[in-house]
């Protein structure tokens, strides 16, 4: 076997273990959250049951999509993944519509503020589906393909890191910062894999690191401005 065809197996291994790892730190935190009595899930609405469920769906499609590629079955894959930009798009929907929903029922966290909390999912699933975007753009070509797909499943952990932190640090004011480190980490993870296997760092990877941050910096900024802290009161107040 050749340097680069054991690097790229490497590569397979270490992605579809990750993906594994990632989707169980996700379950474990929305688990602990409800076991420790800070959610009710039974009492919840069904969107937000649906919302799970699609949550659920993404996780274990980017757990088979990378073990696919692993064993090479890249038409299952390949079909796959044009089922997964649907799943993406559903995502996009019914996570917007919660917010909507939440804060018009009054269900927003104590830790939020309303204009904030009206940003905070929709703005990570906007990039979120950016970054799908460019995956697909670029998904002839490997490298960049998956490690795409691992920086927007890690954009839309938010809710699981959220729920890892204590509540008094994430309503600090570096608290969404913290949480958005977390998410960094993630990729660190595989940056120290980069390093062992290829040298060097992915540039995807670099690039990632970016938008997690530039994410936390959207939703700060922007849920000052007055059309979102006006609309945020209006759908609080049932207008």
């Amino acid at each position: 076997m050749s340097n680069n065809a054991a690097a790229y197996r490497q590569d397979q291994v270490f992605f579809l273990r990750l993906a594994i790892a990632v989707s169980i730190l996700v379950i474990l935190a929305f688990a602990q959250w409800a076991l420790r009595g800070y959610a009710n899930y039974a009492t919840a609405p069904i969107a937000v049951h649906i919302h799970g469920i699609t949550m659920l769906a993404w996780l274990g499609l980017f757990v088979t999509q990378n073990y696919l590629a692993g064993n090479g079955n890249l038409a299952m894959h390949r079909k796959l993944g044009w089922t997964g930009v649907g799943l993406a798009i559903f995502m996009l929907f019914i996570g917007t519509y919660i917010t909507l929903e939440s804060l018009a029922l009054h269900r927003v966290p104590p830790i939020f503020t309303p204009p904030y909390f009206l940003l905070l999912g929709p703005v990570h699933l906007i990039y979120f589906a950016i970054v799908i975007g460019f995956a697909i753009a670029l998904r002839r070509r490997t490298e960049w393909h998956r490690r795409l797909m691992l920086l927007a499943t890690v954009l839309v952990m938010e809710p699981a890191f959220g729920r890892l932190i204590p509540p008094p640090v994430l309503m600090s004011p570096a608290g969404a910062w913290i949480e958005g480190a977390l998410q960094a980490a993630v990729l660190g993870i595989a940056m120290l894999h980069d390093r062992r296997v290829r040298g060097a760092v992915h540039p995807a990877l670099w690039w990632g690191v970016a938008t997690i941050f530039l994410c936390v910096l959207t939703v700060d900024q922007l849920s000052h401005t007055q059309p979102v802290v006006a609309y945020a009161q209006a759908l609080t107040a049932g207008g």
